[in-house]
Protein backbone atom coordinates (compact mmCIF):
# COMPACT_ATOMS: atom_id res chain seq x y z
CA UNK A 1 0.00 0.00 0.00
CA UNK A 2 1.42 3.40 -1.02
CA UNK A 3 2.32 5.68 1.84
CA UNK A 4 0.86 9.20 1.99
CA UNK A 5 2.45 12.20 3.70
CA UNK A 6 -0.50 12.50 6.07
CA UNK A 7 -0.44 8.81 6.97
CA UNK A 8 3.30 8.82 7.65
CA UNK A 9 3.10 11.97 9.76
CA UNK A 10 0.15 10.64 11.77
CA UNK A 11 2.18 7.52 12.56
CA UNK A 12 5.15 9.70 13.54
CA UNK A 13 2.93 11.75 15.85
CA UNK A 14 1.85 8.62 17.71
CA UNK A 15 5.46 7.88 18.61
CA UNK A 16 6.25 11.52 19.40
CA UNK A 17 3.21 11.83 21.66
CA UNK A 18 4.51 8.98 23.82
CA UNK A 19 7.90 10.64 24.21
CA UNK A 20 7.11 14.28 25.04
CA UNK A 21 4.95 15.97 27.71
CA UNK A 22 1.34 16.62 26.71
CA UNK A 23 1.72 20.43 26.77
CA UNK A 24 4.87 20.27 24.63
CA UNK A 25 3.11 18.05 22.11
CA UNK A 26 0.18 20.46 21.92
CA UNK A 27 2.44 23.51 21.54
CA UNK A 28 5.09 22.20 19.16
CA UNK A 29 3.60 19.31 17.16
CA UNK A 30 -0.16 19.81 16.78
CA UNK A 31 0.31 22.97 14.60
CA UNK A 32 2.52 21.07 12.12
CA UNK A 33 1.01 19.98 8.78
CA UNK A 34 2.38 17.30 6.46
CA UNK A 35 2.29 18.59 2.86
CA UNK A 36 4.40 16.25 0.69
CA UNK A 37 6.08 12.83 0.58
CA UNK A 38 8.45 12.24 -2.31
CA UNK A 39 11.49 9.95 -2.66
CA UNK A 40 11.36 9.14 1.06
CA UNK A 41 11.51 12.87 1.89
CA UNK A 42 8.65 14.02 4.12
CA UNK A 43 7.94 17.76 3.96
CA UNK A 44 6.18 19.33 6.94
CA UNK A 45 4.92 22.90 7.27
CA UNK A 46 5.66 24.88 10.45
CA UNK A 47 4.22 28.31 11.31
CA UNK A 48 7.44 30.30 11.79
CA UNK A 49 11.23 30.31 11.62
CA UNK A 50 11.45 30.33 15.42
CA UNK A 51 9.15 27.30 15.49
CA UNK A 52 11.56 25.45 13.16
CA UNK A 53 14.59 26.49 15.23
CA UNK A 54 12.97 25.27 18.44
CA UNK A 55 12.20 21.87 16.89
CA UNK A 56 15.75 21.52 15.60
CA UNK A 57 17.24 22.49 18.96
CA UNK A 58 15.05 20.37 21.23
CA UNK A 59 13.51 17.55 19.18
CA UNK A 60 15.82 16.86 16.23
CA UNK A 61 16.95 13.46 17.60
CA UNK A 62 13.38 12.33 18.24
CA UNK A 63 12.27 13.48 14.78
CA UNK A 64 15.22 11.77 13.09
CA UNK A 65 14.55 8.44 14.85
CA UNK A 66 10.85 8.61 14.08
CA UNK A 67 11.34 9.38 10.38
CA UNK A 68 13.92 6.59 10.12
CA UNK A 69 11.46 4.17 11.75
CA UNK A 70 8.76 4.80 9.12
CA UNK A 71 10.78 5.70 6.02
CA UNK A 72 13.92 3.65 6.56
CA UNK A 73 17.56 4.70 6.72
CA UNK A 74 17.21 6.94 3.65
CA UNK A 75 14.24 8.81 5.09
CA UNK A 76 14.68 12.57 5.46
CA UNK A 77 12.68 15.53 6.72
CA UNK A 78 12.23 18.91 5.05
CA UNK A 79 10.68 21.98 6.62
CA UNK A 80 8.31 24.32 4.84
CA UNK A 81 8.32 27.55 6.87
CA UNK A 82 5.63 30.20 6.62
CA UNK A 83 7.12 33.68 6.53
CA UNK A 84 5.43 37.03 6.05
CA UNK A 85 6.58 39.71 3.64
CA UNK A 86 6.32 43.19 5.11
CA UNK A 87 5.09 44.75 1.87
CA UNK A 88 2.44 42.16 1.03
CA UNK A 89 1.04 40.79 4.28
CA UNK A 90 0.63 37.46 2.49
CA UNK A 91 2.22 34.19 3.58
CA UNK A 92 4.95 32.67 1.48
CA UNK A 93 7.18 29.71 2.18
CA UNK A 94 10.81 28.73 2.15
CA UNK A 95 12.21 25.24 2.31
CA UNK A 96 14.98 24.29 4.73
CA UNK A 97 15.85 20.65 4.03
CA UNK A 98 18.02 18.36 6.10
CA UNK A 99 21.03 16.75 4.46
CA UNK A 100 21.52 13.02 4.25
CA UNK A 101 23.32 12.99 7.60
CA UNK A 102 20.50 14.88 9.27
CA UNK A 103 22.29 18.25 9.44
CA UNK A 104 20.57 21.46 8.40
CA UNK A 105 21.75 23.09 5.19
CA UNK A 106 22.06 26.81 5.82
CA UNK A 107 19.96 29.03 3.62
CA UNK A 108 19.57 32.79 3.76
CA UNK A 109 16.14 33.88 4.96
CA UNK A 110 14.87 37.33 3.96
CA UNK A 111 13.74 39.25 7.02
CA UNK A 112 11.16 42.05 6.66
CA UNK A 113 12.18 45.55 7.69
CA UNK A 114 9.53 47.95 8.95
CA UNK A 115 10.15 51.69 8.66
CA UNK A 116 8.11 53.98 10.90
CA UNK A 117 7.52 57.64 10.22
CA UNK A 118 7.66 60.11 13.10
CA UNK A 119 4.38 60.08 15.05
CA UNK A 120 3.21 62.77 17.42
CA UNK A 121 1.53 61.66 20.61
CA UNK A 122 -2.10 62.88 20.46
CA UNK A 123 -2.84 61.79 24.01
CA UNK A 124 -0.73 62.96 26.93
CA UNK A 125 -0.45 60.25 29.59
CA UNK A 126 0.92 61.26 33.00
CA UNK A 127 4.59 60.30 33.12
CA UNK A 128 4.97 60.13 29.33
CA UNK A 129 6.66 62.68 27.11
CA UNK A 130 4.47 64.23 24.47
CA UNK A 131 6.57 63.52 21.36
CA UNK A 132 9.34 61.09 22.27
CA UNK A 133 7.36 58.51 24.17
CA UNK A 134 9.09 57.06 27.22
CA UNK A 135 8.51 53.28 27.08
CA UNK A 136 8.28 53.24 30.91
CA UNK A 137 10.81 50.39 31.15
CA UNK A 138 13.10 49.66 34.08
CA UNK A 139 16.63 49.35 32.62
CA UNK A 140 17.69 46.80 35.23
CA UNK A 141 15.33 44.22 33.70
CA UNK A 142 17.06 42.61 30.72
CA UNK A 143 17.55 39.22 29.10
CA UNK A 144 21.17 39.27 30.28
CA UNK A 145 20.21 39.06 33.95
CA UNK A 146 17.10 36.89 33.50
CA UNK A 147 18.24 33.42 34.59
CA UNK A 148 16.94 30.64 32.37
CA UNK A 149 15.95 27.24 33.77
CA UNK A 150 13.47 24.44 33.15
CA UNK A 151 10.93 26.57 35.02
CA UNK A 152 10.87 29.39 32.44
CA UNK A 153 12.70 28.18 29.29
CA UNK A 154 9.68 28.26 26.96
CA UNK A 155 8.59 31.72 28.17
CA UNK A 156 12.10 33.19 27.83
CA UNK A 157 12.70 31.64 24.39
CA UNK A 158 9.38 32.93 23.09
CA UNK A 159 10.06 36.36 24.58
CA UNK A 160 13.49 36.47 22.95
CA UNK A 161 11.99 35.54 19.57
CA UNK A 162 9.34 38.26 19.89
CA UNK A 163 11.99 40.84 20.79
CA UNK A 164 13.94 39.94 17.67
CA UNK A 165 10.93 40.16 15.38
CA UNK A 166 8.02 41.98 17.06
CA UNK A 167 4.73 41.25 15.34
CA UNK A 168 6.45 38.86 12.95
CA UNK A 169 6.25 35.57 14.84
CA UNK A 170 3.33 33.25 15.56
CA UNK A 171 3.55 34.35 19.21
CA UNK A 172 1.18 37.29 18.94
CA UNK A 173 -0.13 37.85 21.47
CA UNK A 174 2.43 36.39 23.86
CA UNK A 175 0.68 35.61 27.14
CA UNK A 176 3.00 35.01 30.12
CA UNK A 177 1.50 33.68 33.33
CA UNK A 178 2.61 32.44 36.73
CA UNK A 179 2.41 33.19 40.43
CA UNK A 180 3.77 36.34 42.05
CA UNK A 181 7.53 36.79 42.16
CA UNK A 182 8.53 34.38 39.36
CA UNK A 183 9.85 37.00 36.92
CA UNK A 184 6.90 37.93 34.69
CA UNK A 185 7.48 41.68 35.01
CA UNK A 186 11.21 41.18 34.51
CA UNK A 187 10.66 39.17 31.32
CA UNK A 188 8.03 41.44 29.76
CA UNK A 189 10.22 44.50 30.35
CA UNK A 190 13.26 42.64 29.01
CA UNK A 191 11.29 42.11 25.80
CA UNK A 192 10.54 45.83 25.60
CA UNK A 193 14.14 46.86 26.26
CA UNK A 194 15.44 44.44 23.65
CA UNK A 195 12.98 45.75 21.07
CA UNK A 196 14.12 49.34 21.73
CA UNK A 197 17.72 48.23 21.25
CA UNK A 198 17.03 46.29 18.05
CA UNK A 199 14.45 48.69 16.61
CA UNK A 200 15.00 52.21 18.03
CA UNK A 201 12.24 53.73 15.87
CA UNK A 202 9.51 51.45 17.18
CA UNK A 203 7.08 52.85 19.73
CA UNK A 204 7.21 50.57 22.79
CA UNK A 205 5.06 51.05 25.87
CA UNK A 206 5.01 49.11 29.13
CA UNK A 207 1.94 49.78 31.25
CA UNK A 208 0.47 48.05 34.28
CA UNK A 209 -3.15 46.99 33.82
CA UNK A 210 -4.26 49.06 36.82
CA UNK A 211 -2.71 52.18 35.29
CA UNK A 212 -4.41 51.44 31.95
CA UNK A 213 -7.75 51.25 33.78
CA UNK A 214 -7.10 54.58 35.52
CA UNK A 215 -6.09 56.22 32.24
CA UNK A 216 -9.34 55.04 30.67
CA UNK A 217 -11.37 56.41 33.61
CA UNK A 218 -9.57 59.76 33.27
CA UNK A 219 -10.32 59.85 29.55
CA UNK A 220 -14.03 59.30 30.27
CA UNK A 221 -14.02 62.15 32.81
CA UNK A 222 -12.24 64.45 30.36
CA UNK A 223 -14.25 63.36 27.30
CA UNK A 224 -11.04 62.28 25.54
CA UNK A 225 -11.81 58.60 24.90
CA UNK A 226 -11.05 58.91 21.18
CA UNK A 227 -7.64 60.40 21.95
CA UNK A 228 -6.99 57.58 24.42
CA UNK A 229 -7.82 54.89 21.85
CA UNK A 230 -5.93 56.65 19.04
CA UNK A 231 -2.80 56.89 21.17
CA UNK A 232 -2.75 53.20 22.04
CA UNK A 233 -3.45 52.24 18.43
CA UNK A 234 -0.17 53.93 17.44
CA UNK A 235 1.96 51.71 19.68
CA UNK A 236 4.16 49.15 17.89
CA UNK A 237 4.82 46.93 20.92
CA UNK A 238 2.29 47.07 23.74
CA UNK A 239 3.29 45.42 27.03
CA UNK A 240 0.43 45.02 29.53
CA UNK A 241 1.41 43.73 33.00
CA UNK A 242 -1.05 41.95 35.33
CA UNK A 243 -3.96 41.76 32.87
CA UNK A 244 -6.05 39.99 35.57
CA UNK A 245 -6.88 43.47 36.93
CA UNK A 246 -9.21 43.92 33.94
CA UNK A 247 -11.52 41.41 35.64
CA UNK A 248 -15.05 42.78 36.08
CA UNK A 249 -14.26 46.08 34.34
CA UNK A 250 -16.56 45.76 31.34
CA UNK A 251 -16.01 49.21 29.78
CA UNK A 252 -12.23 48.92 30.05
CA UNK A 253 -12.41 45.51 28.40
CA UNK A 254 -14.51 46.92 25.56
CA UNK A 255 -12.00 49.66 24.77
CA UNK A 256 -9.07 47.24 25.11
CA UNK A 257 -10.85 44.85 22.71
CA UNK A 258 -10.89 47.62 20.11
CA UNK A 259 -7.22 48.47 20.69
CA UNK A 260 -6.20 44.80 20.62
CA UNK A 261 -7.98 44.15 17.32
CA UNK A 262 -6.41 47.19 15.67
CA UNK A 263 -2.88 46.37 16.82
CA UNK A 264 -3.12 42.69 15.93
CA UNK A 265 -4.59 43.40 12.48
CA UNK A 266 -1.82 45.95 11.88
CA UNK A 267 0.90 43.40 12.68
CA UNK A 268 1.86 45.11 15.95
CA UNK A 269 3.10 43.04 18.90
CA UNK A 270 1.11 42.53 22.10
CA UNK A 271 2.59 40.94 25.23
CA UNK A 272 0.60 40.39 28.43
CA UNK A 273 1.22 38.91 31.86
CA UNK A 274 -1.20 37.42 34.35
CA UNK A 275 -1.17 35.36 37.52
CA UNK A 276 -3.39 32.78 35.77
CA UNK A 277 -3.64 31.22 32.31
CA UNK A 278 -6.40 32.65 30.05
CA UNK A 279 -8.75 29.73 30.75
CA UNK A 280 -8.73 30.50 34.49
CA UNK A 281 -9.34 34.26 34.27
CA UNK A 282 -12.69 35.15 35.84
CA UNK A 283 -14.70 38.25 34.92
CA UNK A 284 -13.06 38.70 31.52
CA UNK A 285 -15.16 38.71 28.35
CA UNK A 286 -15.06 35.49 26.35
CA UNK A 287 -14.19 37.31 23.14
CA UNK A 288 -11.10 38.75 24.84
CA UNK A 289 -10.11 35.39 26.28
CA UNK A 290 -10.33 33.80 22.85
CA UNK A 291 -7.96 36.45 21.49
CA UNK A 292 -5.54 35.91 24.34
CA UNK A 293 -5.24 32.32 23.09
CA UNK A 294 -4.45 33.30 19.48
CA UNK A 295 -0.71 33.31 20.05
CA UNK A 296 1.28 31.46 22.71
CA UNK A 297 0.57 31.09 26.41
CA UNK A 298 3.73 30.28 28.37
CA UNK A 299 3.98 29.74 32.11
CA UNK A 300 6.72 30.60 34.58
CA UNK A 301 7.05 28.10 37.42
CA UNK A 302 8.93 28.10 40.71
CA UNK A 303 12.67 27.75 40.00
CA UNK A 304 14.41 24.46 40.79
CA UNK A 305 17.45 24.27 43.07
CA UNK A 306 20.03 24.75 40.31
CA UNK A 307 18.20 27.80 38.96
CA UNK A 308 17.86 29.30 42.44
CA UNK A 309 21.60 28.97 43.00
CA UNK A 310 22.27 30.60 39.60
CA UNK A 311 19.90 33.48 40.47
CA UNK A 312 21.73 34.15 43.74
CA UNK A 313 25.13 33.98 42.06
CA UNK A 314 24.03 36.43 39.36
CA UNK A 315 22.64 38.83 41.97
CA UNK A 316 25.88 38.64 43.96
CA UNK A 317 28.02 39.23 40.87
CA UNK A 318 25.95 42.28 39.91
CA UNK A 319 26.36 43.73 43.41
CA UNK A 320 30.03 42.80 43.75
CA UNK A 321 29.39 40.42 46.65
CA UNK A 322 31.18 37.19 47.51
CA UNK A 323 29.60 34.62 49.85
CA UNK A 324 30.67 31.08 50.79
CA UNK A 325 29.19 28.34 48.59
CA UNK A 326 27.62 26.63 51.62
CA UNK A 327 25.69 29.82 52.45
CA UNK A 328 24.42 30.14 48.87
CA UNK A 329 23.34 26.49 48.82
CA UNK A 330 21.64 26.85 52.21
CA UNK A 331 19.60 29.86 51.10
CA UNK A 332 18.72 28.30 47.72
CA UNK A 333 17.78 24.97 49.30
CA UNK A 334 15.47 26.45 51.92
CA UNK A 335 13.78 29.30 50.06
CA UNK A 336 11.93 27.72 47.16
CA UNK A 337 8.78 29.82 46.85
CA UNK A 338 9.74 32.46 44.27
CA UNK A 339 12.54 34.67 42.98
CA UNK A 340 11.38 37.71 44.93
CA UNK A 341 11.61 35.89 48.29
CA UNK A 342 15.00 34.53 47.28
CA UNK A 343 16.42 37.99 46.53
CA UNK A 344 14.75 39.40 49.65
CA UNK A 345 16.44 36.79 51.82
CA UNK A 346 19.84 37.63 50.33
CA UNK A 347 19.31 41.37 50.94
CA UNK A 348 18.19 40.70 54.52
CA UNK A 349 21.23 38.51 55.14
CA UNK A 350 23.64 41.14 53.80
CA UNK A 351 21.91 43.92 55.77
CA UNK A 352 22.17 42.00 59.04
CA UNK A 353 25.82 41.21 58.32
CA UNK A 354 26.62 44.89 57.68
CA UNK A 355 24.75 46.20 60.73
CA UNK A 356 26.30 43.62 63.06
CA UNK A 357 29.71 43.81 61.39
CA UNK A 358 29.94 40.05 61.11
CA UNK A 359 31.24 37.87 58.33
CA UNK A 360 28.49 35.96 56.55
CA UNK A 361 28.90 32.27 57.38
CA UNK A 362 26.51 29.34 57.64
CA UNK A 363 25.60 29.81 61.35
CA UNK A 364 24.81 33.46 60.73
CA UNK A 365 22.73 32.56 57.66
CA UNK A 366 20.70 30.05 59.69
CA UNK A 367 20.15 32.57 62.46
CA UNK A 368 19.29 35.54 60.26
CA UNK A 369 16.90 33.76 57.88
CA UNK A 370 14.56 32.21 60.42
CA UNK A 371 11.71 34.46 59.29
CA UNK A 372 12.13 33.39 55.67
CA UNK A 373 12.53 29.65 56.10
CA UNK A 374 9.70 27.28 56.86
CA UNK A 375 11.12 24.41 58.87
CA UNK A 376 9.57 20.95 58.79
CA UNK A 377 9.97 18.33 61.50
CA UNK A 378 11.50 15.85 59.07
CA UNK A 379 12.88 16.04 55.56
CA UNK A 380 11.07 13.63 53.24
CA UNK A 381 13.41 11.91 50.82
CA UNK A 382 12.74 10.56 47.33
CA UNK A 383 13.96 7.14 48.49
CA UNK A 384 11.33 7.10 51.24
CA UNK A 385 8.59 8.13 48.78
CA UNK A 386 9.63 5.31 46.42
CA UNK A 387 9.58 2.81 49.31
CA UNK A 388 6.13 3.94 50.52
CA UNK A 389 4.52 3.88 47.05
CA UNK A 390 6.06 0.52 46.13
CA UNK A 391 4.79 -1.00 49.39
CA UNK A 392 1.32 0.26 48.49
CA UNK A 393 1.60 -1.31 45.01
CA UNK A 394 3.27 -4.44 46.43
CA UNK A 395 6.19 -4.20 43.99
CA UNK A 396 9.96 -3.96 44.61
CA UNK A 397 11.55 -0.48 44.63
CA UNK A 398 13.85 -1.49 41.76
CA UNK A 399 10.77 -1.86 39.54
CA UNK A 400 10.09 1.91 39.40
CA UNK A 401 13.73 2.47 38.41
CA UNK A 402 13.57 -0.09 35.61
CA UNK A 403 12.44 0.35 31.99
CA UNK A 404 9.35 -1.79 32.54
CA UNK A 405 6.16 -0.54 30.86
CA UNK A 406 3.79 -2.73 32.88
CA UNK A 407 0.74 -0.71 33.85
CA UNK A 408 1.08 -0.99 37.64
CA UNK A 409 4.81 -0.20 37.52
CA UNK A 410 4.30 2.83 35.26
CA UNK A 411 1.57 4.12 37.57
CA UNK A 412 3.69 3.59 40.68
CA UNK A 413 6.59 5.40 38.99
CA UNK A 414 4.38 8.35 37.98
CA UNK A 415 2.83 8.70 41.44
CA UNK A 416 6.30 8.54 43.04
CA UNK A 417 7.56 11.30 40.71
CA UNK A 418 4.46 13.40 41.45
CA UNK A 419 4.94 13.08 45.22
CA UNK A 420 8.68 13.73 44.93
CA UNK A 421 7.96 17.00 43.12
CA UNK A 422 5.30 17.98 45.71
CA UNK A 423 7.09 16.96 48.91
CA UNK A 424 10.80 17.50 48.25
CA UNK A 425 12.96 20.39 47.10
CA UNK A 426 14.65 18.27 44.43
CA UNK A 427 14.77 19.63 40.88
CA UNK A 428 13.01 17.84 38.04
CA UNK A 429 16.39 16.70 36.75
CA UNK A 430 17.34 15.29 40.16
CA UNK A 431 14.02 13.47 40.50
CA UNK A 432 14.49 11.87 37.09
CA UNK A 433 17.91 10.56 38.14
CA UNK A 434 16.31 8.66 41.04
CA UNK A 435 14.10 6.78 38.58
CA UNK A 436 16.64 5.10 36.36
CA UNK A 437 18.26 8.23 34.96
CA UNK A 438 15.16 9.61 33.25
CA UNK A 439 15.13 13.23 32.04
CA UNK A 440 13.08 16.15 33.39
CA UNK A 441 10.47 15.94 30.58
CA UNK A 442 9.50 12.45 31.78
CA UNK A 443 8.94 13.85 35.28
CA UNK A 444 6.81 16.69 33.88
CA UNK A 445 4.70 14.22 31.89
CA UNK A 446 4.27 11.98 34.96
CA UNK A 447 3.09 14.91 37.11
CA UNK A 448 0.64 16.05 34.42
CA UNK A 449 -0.74 12.50 34.09
CA UNK A 450 -1.29 12.18 37.84
CA UNK A 451 -2.89 15.66 37.99
CA UNK A 452 -5.29 14.71 35.18
CA UNK A 453 -6.26 11.43 36.88
CA UNK A 454 -6.80 13.20 40.22
CA UNK A 455 -9.20 15.60 38.45
CA UNK A 456 -11.15 12.85 36.64
CA UNK A 457 -10.93 9.70 38.79
CA UNK A 458 -12.28 9.94 42.36
CA UNK A 459 -10.92 6.51 43.32
CA UNK A 460 -7.45 7.40 42.08
CA UNK A 461 -7.61 10.76 43.90
CA UNK A 462 -8.49 9.04 47.16
CA UNK A 463 -5.64 6.58 46.61
CA UNK A 464 -3.06 9.34 46.17
CA UNK A 465 -4.43 11.25 49.16
CA UNK A 466 -4.02 8.16 51.36
CA UNK A 467 -0.33 7.91 50.38
CA UNK A 468 0.12 11.63 51.08
CA UNK A 469 -1.37 11.16 54.57
CA UNK A 470 1.17 8.41 55.25
CA UNK A 471 3.95 10.76 54.16
CA UNK A 472 2.77 13.50 56.51
CA UNK A 473 2.52 11.03 59.40
CA UNK A 474 6.06 9.77 58.81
Amino acid sequence: MEKTCHGVWENCLRIIKDNVPAQSFKTWFEPIKAIKLENKILTIQVPSLFFYEWLEEHYVSLLRRTIKHYLGGEGRLEYNIIMEKAEEKKPYTINIPTSSNGEVRNQAVPMPVNINTSIQNPFVIPGLKKVNIDPQLNPKYSFDNFIEGDCNRLARSAGFAVAGKPGGTSFNPLFLYGQTGLGKSHLIQAIGSSVKTNFPDKMVLYVQAEKFVQQYIDSVKNSTINDFVNFYQLIDVLLIDDIQFFSGKEKTQEVFFSIFNHLHTSGKQIVMTSDKPPKDLVGVQERLLSRFKWGLSADLQSPDLETRIAILQTKMKADGIILPDEVIEYVAHNIDSNVRDLEGALISLLAQSTLNRKEVDLPLAKQMLKNFIKHSTKEISIEYIQKLVCEDFEIPVDAVKSKSRKREIVQARQISMYLAKSHTKASLKSIGQFFGGRDHSTVIYACQTVDDLIDTDKKFKSWVQDIQKKLKMS
